[in-house]
């Protein structure tokens, strides 16, 4: 057995999981279009660039990137045949009643709360924007995780926002704002 001894920087594991998602088709802008998509009829001075940080600073967040490589590299590995059965033709059709795809989503959704849970459950359901592209199967590549962290990624990004639009309300300034968003990306 190999041993590891090296420690593995946070922006090196953060760099990984955004070139995950450039590799599969998926921009930044796209998972931001979903996320103004969610926020816009509750938030009338939303604006696109700040859904883009918002979905940049979710991917600031450890859980969320650990959970898009461990997807990421089940589905190319699906895509290759590098699975054993029964597993690997559950992942590569995407099997109806396999759920480690949504769960793995799912508990990288728990970081942001429940507006961030009920966000996925429907994105989930729904399926807009580039996670029904990812999920009609059209080229060839397998998404069986990729579409449900999408949606996840875009669930954390909504609710953050539904936060920080509420902590405004509230009062708080930005610095007090800020410290809260550094808290729970972490």
């Amino acid at each position: 057995m190999t041993t590891y001894s090296n420690h593995i920087r946070s922006k090196e594991v953060e760099n990984a999981a955004r070139e995950c998602l450039e590799k599969r088709g998926v921009s930044i802008s796209s998972i931001a279009e979903i996320v103004y998509q969610m926020q816009k009829p509750y938030n009338e001075s939303l604006t696109f660039e700040y859904c883009v940080e918002s979905v940049n600073r979710v991917l600031e967040k450890r859980e969320i990137q650990h959970a898009l490589l461990v997807g990421v590299e089940l589905d190319q590995l699906a895509e290759k045949g590098q699975l054993s059965e029964p597993l690997q033709s559950l992942v590569a059709q995407d099997e109806g009643l396999f759920g480690v795809d949504e769960t793995i989503a799912f508990g990288a959704a728990l970081g942001y709360g429940s507006i961030s849970v009920t966000t996925f459950g429907y994105l989930d359901k729904e399926k807009f924007g580039v996670i029904k592209q990812l999920d009609s199967k059209e080229g060839g590549q397998c998404h069986t995780f990729l579409d449900d962290m999408v949606g996840s990624i875009a669930a954390n990004a909504s609710s953050r926002i539904a936060h920080r639009l509420r902590d405004m309300e509230d009062g708080l300034s930005d610095h007090e704002i800020e410290m809260r968003d550094q808290e729970e990306r972490y």
